[in-house]
């Protein structure tokens, strides 16, 4: 016998709304499919209008930041938090101020780390420096990755760039992604140093090979804090897998920016921050369970607040009591 016909029946709602729910929810399952690009850019247009009236923007890269302050773009992320620090202040790779500031800040914990290979003799950036080495040194091959301006300004402060390594004979070898085979090149001498975020990827590795891992000093630590960087301790009591003591101060990578403009109205920003508490069950992080909302409007050090919140945001925040 055939399958009996399912019978549809019609129910009154808001076409758009259908359309727009339809292509939303099937984004959301897309993303995180093998293969399939994941840092989603969504429009938002009125029926015949070509121009988008908002637009969110699900990157991690510093480039979406002037794009937020033209007011190209209301919604962007950016990894780590305190990249949005310098654009605030406009300090480092911006020129000026730019008119940023914070919705909420996703939970991270993580460092950047400059890592240096045994055989190389080297213990610090400014030995790089001194003995004019020809570094090899792997780095991220996305081009507009966050780590490159932490490398940028770090090299800055001590008066040269990885533009003069390379006139030094040295080499910038770019990964995809995470450095995990990239510790084994060092061992093997093909590598002289990795410089890159997500510690628990590569660092165990990189000591395992013999690496000597950069503790930077005080007076370079306080001059990249006074630009908007923070600093960050790594060490056993963090991380249990290295195998053998550690203990060494960097720059932080912590948290996820999520921001906007200073000029975001004031109904806009309390409708995104709405749509964030709506949504905490089913947003993912990089914790258990669902948004840890009141860790995401305050500094602290996994979530670090790099600009001031926009004050309906704060108000927001504040009127459901995750802030005091």
């Amino acid at each position: 016998m055939s399958e009996p016909v399912r019978e549809f029946k019609q129910v009154r709602t808001n076409p758009p709304i259908i359309r727009a729910r339809f292509v939303l929810e099937l984004a959301s399952e897309l993303v995180g499919y093998p293969g399939m690009a994941a840092q989603p850019r969504i429009n938002f247009m009125r029926q015949g209008s070509t121009t988008p009236e908002l637009v969110l923007f699900g990157g991690n890269a510093p480039s979406g930041i002037a794009e937020v302050a033209r007011g190209d773009v209301q919604l962007s992320i950016v990894n780590p938090s305190t990249i949005l620090s310098l654009a605030y202040r406009g300090t480092g790779p911006f020129k000026e101020p730019l008119p940023v500031r914070t919705l909420t800040v996703l939970p991270s914990h993580d460092q950047f780390v400059f890592g240096l290979g045994g055989h190389t003799g080297l213990k610090s950036i400014q030995d790089i420096r001194d003995r004019k080495y020809p570094l090899k040194v792997s780095v991220r091959a996305q081009p507009d990755h966050g780590g490159h301006v932490v490398i940028n300004e770090v090299f800055a402060a001590y008066g040269f760039s990885l533009d003069d390594v390379v006139s030094w004979g040295g080499q910038v070898i770019r990964h995809p992604n995470m450095p995990i085979k990239e510790p084994s090149l060092v061992a093997a001498k093909e590598l002289d140093a990795i410089f890159d975020e997500a510690v628990f990827n590569w660092v165990p590795a990189g000591i395992d090979a013999g690496m000597t891992m950069v503790d930077f000093d005080e007076p370079t630590l306080q001059k990249l804090e006074s630009i908007g960087f923070r600093r960050a301790r790594v060490s056993n009591e963090q991380y249990h897998e290295f195998s053998r003591e550690v203990d060494f101060t960097t720059l932080d990578f912590s948290g996820w920016a999520v921001f906007t403009s200073a000029d975001a109205s004031d109904e806009l920003v309390q409708a995104m921050c709405s749509a964030l508490e709506a949504r905490r069950d089913s947003i993912p992080w990089e914790g258990e369970g669902p948004l840890a909302l009141d860790q995401m409007c305050i500094d602290s050090v996994e979530a670090p607040l790099p600009a001031p919140l926009h004050p309906a945001a704060e108000a927001f925040w504040r009127s459901r009591g995750y802030l005091a």
